[in-house]
């Protein structure tokens, strides 16, 4: 008995139409083989994050914040009747840390004339042709309640429970299967500090979290602490020192994952983890036991929680008591206790497009039918083995170079042992809609990102203008023909 008679899925759901939903639905529907592909996006426009919004607040954001939270997110009406708003960590003057020829999707390009690390605006745009053609199957202004499979049979089908956010009324389907891309940068993680919930009382609107942050000119004069030194706390503290008080205080825990701009020693004063607010001071206590006080401002950059309040009753569930981590994710994909639950771009510090992309033509090849998936016991001892090489909690999602590459092209030959259905009418000969494989030019870049950022920002505002590796010194060809001289 094949695979897709034991699992009988033909009716599939995606919840989110962003990046990685677009993704999942463009290759399942390539598989032909599904009756129904239904994405539900609570947005009214796809483009997940990617949808710009210049709210700044919401409610239930709580300091500390150490918690996941199972409330949906906040759905925001504006006064004049427009579309729903939902609050997004996307700020003004973002622009991507990774360059476009190395991010886009591997069947669709940026437009020709797009800048070498496009705006946010320029993204949105690309996704929203991205999903052009997939349209019909959106449905958008609806949020996913609840996922739930009352029987604990494969084949029993998911139930799902939506409320249409126009009308205020709610619904209920089945789906065979359920595909979760709903992404991870909704629900703030902030850390509870001594002394942070009373600072936070006395000084309302002090503490933030970048999900919430637009703009530098909010903090012109001030004295601010960015406590993280991931992406956006570098790009965020860059963009500061502009405008706060000189030197911005960048509070580190960890080895940074993106370098620092060149000349930062000037504008950015790094010091160690925040110990102790000190409300009394309007200050805080370093690890050192250095005090800095009068503090105006600090603007957490720790990241978020993997949260996902639609599914409470899954058994053993995703969502672990204090966020770090989904658990049970065999590949960080599907569900260990039953593989009809699938996940989309859960890891971090990757590329998350064409990843999205090879997860999703490996989720469809084993929905179809033409391949196989790994028992419940194999999923969830390949789980254990990475908790074991990687260690306990967030530290299994995170892919630093060269894993993440290794993983794309891993899932990638998986994916190339699928059965052939050219009966089906699937395109490369039966063998169907091909994922993406990074070769040694791709491998190259993405090595060198972090350094082709750094050289992007070092020519200031003329980086907008740059359209090619190569006009920042990063020759491929040239580099791969040094090599073989070298030989």
């Amino acid at each position: 008995m094949v695979l897709n008679d034991r699992l009988n899925i033909a009716r599939i759901a995606i919840i989110g139409a962003g990046p990685s939903g677009l993704a999942a639905a463009k290759y399942l529907l390539a598989e032909k083989k599904f009756s129904k592909v239904q994405l539900f996006e609570q947005r009214s426009t796809p483009g997940g994050v990617w949808n710009y919004t210049a709210l700044t607040r919401e409610e239930g954001f709580t300091v500390p914040r150490t918690t996941p939270s199972y409330i949906p997110d906040q759905a925001i009406w504006s006064k004049d009747g427009g579309p729903v708003e939902f609050i997004s960590p996307i700020y003004d003057q973002l622009e991507t840390n990774i360059p476009q020829s190395l991010m886009c999707y591997s069947d669709t390009a940026f437009p020709k004339d797009s800048a070498l690390f496009p705006r946010h605006n320029a993204v949105l745009q690309y996704l929203k042709d991205y999903a052009k053609d997939l349209t019909p199957y959106i449905s958008y202004q609806t949020q996913v309640l609840s996922v739930e499979k009352p029987s604990s049979e494969r084949n029993a089908p998911w139930q799902i429970e939506v409320l249409d956010l126009k009308t205020k009324h709610t619904t209920k389907a089945e789906f065979d299967a359920v595909v979760v891309a709903s992404g991870h940068y909704n629900d703030p993680f902030v850390p509870d500090i001594p002394g942070l919930a009373e600072f936070n009382k006395a000084y309302p609107g002090a503490i933030s979290h970048s999900k919430y942050y637009r703009r530098p000119d909010d903090y012109k004069g001030k004295k601010v602490i960015v406590v993280g030194n991931s992406a956006s706390g570098i790009d965020v503290s860059a963009q500061l020192s502009k405008v706060a008080q000189i030197p911005v205080l960048v509070s580190e825990k960890e080895k940074p994952s993106a370098g620092q701009p060149p000349g930062a020693n000037l504008w950015v004063t790094v010091v160690p983890e925040i110990v102790e607010f000190l409300p009394e001071l309007r200050g805080v206590r370093f690890a050192n036991d250095l005090v800095e006080s009068d503090v105006d401002a600090v603007i957490f950059c720790t990241g978020f929680h993997y949260s996902y309040p639609f599914l409470k009753t899954l058994d053993p569930p995703i969502v672990v008591p204090n966020g770090s981590h989904a658990a049970h994710l065999w590949e960080h994909i599907l569900y260990a206790a039953d593989p009809t639950l699938a996940f989309l771009s859960v890891p971090q510090r990757i590329v998350p497009f064409p990843i999205s992309e090879a997860q999703s033509a490996l989720i469809g090849r084993i929905w179809s039918g033409r391949l196989a998936a790994p028992s419940n016991a194999e999923m969830e001892s390949w789980v254990e083995d990475q908790h074991r090489i990687k260690g306990p909690g967030k530290a299994i999602h995170i892919m630093s170079f060269p894993e993440d590459v290794e993983y794309i092209n891993r899932l990638f030959d998986r994916t190339g042992t699928a059965t052939k259905a050219p009966e089906l009418g699937l395109e490369n000969g039966g063998a169907g809609k091909t994922p993406p494989y990074w070769d040694m030019e791709k491998r190259w870049v993405r090595e060198r990102v972090p350094k082709i950022k750094l050289a992007s920002r070092e020519v200031g505002e003329r980086r907008h203008e740059l359209r090619r590796l190569e006009e920042l010194g990063f020759d491929y060809g040239e580099w791969e023909k040094s090599a073989e001289d070298a030989e």
